[in-house]
């Protein structure tokens, strides 16, 4: 029994000062109080939520309906505020709330020590606001009341619940409320929370959201949004599905012109994926969804040749190219320089190309004497520049003077003089005629050996 005491005095330890709720009261506590549970409540109610969220539960009573499929993005329920926990005085109001989002619109259920919670328990009030937020009422706590409160969330997208432990004290007679400090408790509390009844609510709505965006790898990214609607709407960011909160990489910014912007500085390839932003006030939400691709960083290297000029030489007037390949990343810029000066582009009878594979041209046509020199290509980009040259040379046409044909002897004279030349004397084979020696004399035998090489 004493195990037990010392138990449940350390299970319910306060995390705050007990202070006195009434003026010239003498009381040392106040009669409701927010405090931490220790590990072995929170470990319990963990319990609870893990069997809820995958049982079967009866219909909720609020009015939001799933009977549609949602068109559009669709994201899980998400806990923006979770309930707290509570230490009360018999008697004294207690009011549970959380804040949630979720799309398309969550059901809400709720449970007391893991049982359901239904419309006709008079006991509790059930509220649920345009902005997310559900509260359970407790008009007056008794011991009855004292335990664990879950609440569930649920949309086609899945389940999400949290809870908050309440504990109850029956103290001394002189402790307990009378009617009349529980008219005044709830007055207090009525004009603290209360509202003006003539305020108007306007659903959120937004003037201006970003659309799909695609981004470098280590640059900074900024989406920009506008909405608008009464009271101010909250605004919550995620992406694929996942909360985003402020850090060294995230902030959330609010400019006086009304733009929300969620800055990412420096993107990774791990901020792909699709936005979404919630903008929510007590008249309701509205979102927007957008993808974002993060480009891979761009790797630089240095230009070099894997082609270089060569040296060329050609006869004046016909058109020549100096070729060469350039590789590098980003891909690099090309000048062309002839004998230290830069060569225009627009310069007459030159053009100079360069495609994606790296392929630079020098194209001159037609070629002048004046064109011969030393010519450079230098390729340059962030990460460094390279340059090679090579010599032209333009040499003049070379006109040869053709000799004039020569007076051919008969076919039968040139032989017989070839065998003449061999040592062969045709004047003892053959019989002199008036024909045969006027051949053989007007015809030397080196000037026919002579014609029949040329």
């Amino acid at each position: 029994m004493h195990y037990c005491l010392i138990s449940v005095v350390g299970l319910y330890a306060p995390c705050m000062m007990w202070q006195p709720l009434y003026p010239g009261h003498n009381n040392s506590f106040s009669l409701l109080q927010e405090y931490k549970v220790s590990n072995f409540e929170q470990r319990l109610m963990s319990e609870i939520e893990f069997r809820l969220e995958r049982t079967p539960v009866e219909e909720s009573d609020d009015e939001v309906q799933h009977d549609d499929v949602p068109t559009g993005k669709c994201i899980a329920p998400i806990f923006d505020k979770k309930l707290k926990n509570f230490r009360a005085m018999e008697g004294v109001p207690v009011t549970f709330s959380c804040k949630l989002v979720g799309i398309p619109v969550p059901k809400v259920y709720w449970f007391k020590d893991g049982k359901q919670i239904l419309k006709k328990d008079i006991r509790y009030k059930k509220v649920r606001e345009g902005d997310g937020t559900c509260s359970l009422h407790i008009e007056s706590t008794t011991s009855d009341e004292d335990g664990n409160y879950t609440i569930m969330a649920a949309n086609p997208q899945g389940r999400i619940s949290c809870s908050g432990h309440l504990i109850v004290q029956t103290g001394p007679p002189r402790h307990r409320l009378t009617p009349i400090h529980s008219q005044r408790v709830r007055a207090r509390i009525q004009e603290v929370e209360g509202e003006p009844t003539q305020e108007r609510f306007f659903r959120p709505h937004f003037l201006q959201a970003p659309g799909d965006m695609m981004a470098h790898e280590g640059r900074l990214c900024r989406l920009d949004c506008k909405v608008s609607g009464l009271p101010n709407p909250e605004l919550m960011w995620l992406v694929n599905g996942k909360p985003i909160y402020s850090d060294i990489y995230h902030r959330m910014l609010v400019r006086e012109n009304g733009i929300h912007s969620l800055v990412i500085d420096p993107l990774t390839k791990k901020d792909s994926g699709t936005y979404t932003c919630i903008a929510s006030n007590k008249a309701g939400q509205s979102s927007f969804n957008l993808e974002l691709t993060v480009m891979e960083k761009e790797r630089k290297h240095p230009p070099h040749f894997a082609e270089k000029l060569q040296n060329i030489g050609i006869p004046e007037g016909a058109p020549v190219r100096l070729e060469c390949r350039v590789m590098g990343v980003p891909p690099p810029v090309i000048f062309w320089k002839k004998d230290n000066e830069s060569i225009p582009r627009t310069k007459d009878r030159i053009s100079m190309t360069q495609d994606g594979s790296g392929y630079v041209c020098l194209l001159i046509q037609p070629t002048r004497k004046d064109d011969a020199g030393w010519y450079t290509v230098s390729a340059k980009n962030e990460a460094g520049i390279v340059s090679c040259t090579s010599r032209l040379d333009i040499y003049a046409q070379w006109h040869q003077s053709i000799p004039a044909p020569m007076k051919k002897t008969p076919r039968a004279g040139s032989r017989y003089a070839a065998l003449t030349g061999q040592g062969l004397d045709l004047k003892s084979i053959f019989p002199s005629s008036d024909s045969g020696p006027i051949l053989f004399s007007s015809s030397p035998p080196e000037a026919s050996l002579e014609s029949e090489e040329l």
